[in-house]
């Protein structure tokens, strides 16, 4: 199988789209051809796929980016036996001759929206609304794959889930110590990072270092320079998958600081399976998937849950993870047992490829599946 994979938005090493769909559709034996932004990223392509660069599509520039990936696309194509696509914008660049398509949901776009600094406020909300119309088309058209369980909601017809999971090693490379704790995935308003600066400055006199591994929106890059240049925390920018998680070994704490929006109330930070992967405790905010991950399950707690925006606790969180190592060490095993058993990557890679597969053996077009039975909404009464 020959698989064109595109993205305009994503960075060309993004953990999900390089390090595991693709990683896995190589390792499977099928050819893949990469559209993605790498010269503006700075990236070197892998020799072992055929590489085609365009343009990123950045906050409100994506004119140029659509229109050269449109061209892209529209050379490329016809040469393909599946077109695996990550951006909703792309489904403006899709060309008329092309194979089988497969849109990979990777968020609540409706509700990402609402929390995109560059979209003027007066239309998130009507944006949203276009989004919903363009996915219940895009069903109709085309394959869907989704990054969550609770996207399920949002379409009317069943579509796979391939979950954001992550590589498991056997053991972790080494238990958590006591002087750091990392932020690793991209930073933004929504995703905490005024909480993560403020945080940063409240820990250093307590001579814990905080590590922040990801790109940043526009708008908090300021803001992370000047911390930086304070010492109040080490900003990395953004780091291949594979050498961000080895950067995290030995931490004392991976941090997920969500706010409480729309757009990650159904979903599993990914950046929280990866901690428990290898072998750090976790403190989160209440996302409530987080929250049901780390806590309370049979196994036992992998972290700690603090409020949302609540920067005076997710301190105590960590100060108290320093002071008792027991605790720690506790966290780090079980997270990282829950995460070996749920959530290996290379179960969800077979069942990735096989989908891939199937589809690409089709000739037929989309024939939309069984809907899903709607469920009469129910009103609740105070009394």
């Amino acid at each position: 199988m020959h698989a064109l994979v595109a993205t305009v938005v994503h960075h060309p090493e993004d953990a999900r789209i390089l390090h595991r769909q693709i990683r896995a559709l190589l390792e499977a034996g099928h050819d893949v051809t990469y559209v993605a932004p790498f010269r503006e990223c700075g990236v070197t392509p892998w020799g072992e796929v055929n590489s085609v660069d365009v343009p990123r599509a950045v906050g409100r520039e994506r004119l140029k980016a659509l229109r050269a990936a449109r061209a892209v696309l529209a050379e490329h194509a016809p040469r393909a036996d599946l077109l695996l696509f990550h951006d909703p914008e792309l489904m403006l660049a899709l060309p008329a001759k092309r194979p089988v398509t497969v849109w990979d949901v990777h968020e609540d776009t409706a509700a990402a929206i609402l929390t995109k600094p560059w979209v003027p406020r007066p239309l998130r909300r009507p944006l949203g609304t276009l989004a919903r119309a363009f996915e219940r088309g895009a069903e109709r058209r085309m394959r869907l794959l989704l990054a969550e369980e609770g996207y399920r909601s949002r379409f009317r017809f069943e579509h796979p889930v391939v979950p954001n999971t992550t590589d498991v090693p056997v053991e972790p490379a080494r238990e958590p110590g006591d002087d750091r704790v990392v932020y690793l995935g991209h930073v933004s308003v929504a995703r905490g990072a005024h909480e993560l600066v403020e945080l940063g400055r409240r820990l250093r006199p307590h001579g814990v270092r905080l590590e922040v591994i990801g790109g940043a929106d526009a708008s908090v890059r300021p803001l992370l320079r000047q911390a930086q240049q304070d010492g109040d925390l080490n900003w990395y920018g953004f780091v291949p998958n594979d050498r961000a998680l080895r950067i995290c070994a030995g931490a004392m704490a991976g941090l997920s600081l969500l706010h409480d929006t729309p757009n990650y109330r159904h979903s599993m930070p990914t950046k929280v399976v990866e901690y428990m992967a290898h072998g750090l405790p976790v403190v989160t905010t209440a996302n409530p998937m987080a929250k049901d991950l780390v806590t309370g399950r049979p196994e036992g707690d992998a972290g700690l849950v603090v409020p949302f925006g609540d920067v005076d606790a997710a301190e105590d969180a960590v100060l108290r993870l320093r002071r008792d190592a027991d605790l720690r060490r506790s966290l780090a095993r079980t997270g990282h047992r829950i995460a070996r058993t749920s959530y290996h990557w290379p179960v969800q890679a077979r069942l990735f490829v096989k989908r891939l597969e199937e589809w690409a053996d089709r000739s037929s077009p989309v024939v939309p599946e069984i809907p899903r039975p709607r469920t009469r909404r129910r009103f609740a009464t105070s009394e």
